[in-house]
């Protein structure tokens, strides 16, 4: 069974739903079966590489109140502690993350793509690092065990960029809006903030429509 993500490093919602999915695939009596890809989506493709401004000022620029904006990253920062992780919202730095991206998919090609995404949002949410700078994505990707530098060879130049192009074309596709988005086996989507109890549902309605389906 596939499941399809479509998630970004920058969002915290998508760092949630990777821990919520991982913890209903451990509930999941089929998960041996079960093959998950990464999808590449960016929330803000016009994001400068170079930060600007902290995540709390880019929300003030879109006219939310800062007293608010403090009290909702609080509340994301309990539901991410509640998963075992930690998100800090506060001092964020929002950047383009295209080049973070291709890593992804570079690290894919060595079967370390999964371990390379949490890495990436532990480094944004918990860490609170630049990842547009190539230096630190290089960093991270060797601590996953890839070859650093190696990783400084792709980031320079513009390997991979198709095969995000790629997954953001089949975003449109599938009427992907926003992330995470879950896709079982080209069929069932899901969007949002789902619970480990509804994804375990998601699987379990998936897989029981697989069982009905002609040989």
């Amino acid at each position: 069974m596939l499941v399809e993500v479509w998630s970004d490093i920058l969002c915290p919602w998508c760092y949630l739903g990777k821990r919520r999915l991982e913890t209903a695939l451990a509930r999941f009596e089929h998960r041996d079966a079960v093959e998950v890809v990464w999808r590449s989506f960016e929330l803000r493709a016009d994001e400068p590489t170079v930060p600007g401004r902290s995540l709390l000022d880019v929300m003030a620029g879109y006219g939310m109140d800062r007293d608010a904006t403090l009290a909702k990253f609080a509340h994301i920062g309990q539901l991410g502690a509640a998963e075992g992780l930690t998100i800090r919202l506060r001092t964020a730095w929002p950047v383009n993350t295209f080049d973070a991206h291709r890593l992804t998919h570079w690290a894919a090609t060595h079967g370390l793509r999964s371990e390379l995404k949490e890495r990436l949002f532990r480094a944004y949410h918990e860490e609170n690092r630049v990842l547009s700078e190539h230096d630190t994505l290089a960093e991270l990707a060797g601590e996953v065990g890839l070859d650093v530098d190696q990783a400084r060879e792709v980031l320079a130049g513009a390997a991979y960029g198709e095969d995000v192009r790629a997954d953001e074309r089949r975003a449109q596709e599938v009427g992907v809006s926003a992330v995470p988005t879950f896709l079982v086996d080209g069929r069932r989507v899901r969007s949002g903030a789902l619970t480990s109890d509804a994804l375990l549902s998601l699987l379990k309605a998936s897989w029981a429509e697989r069982e009905t389906q002609p040989a």
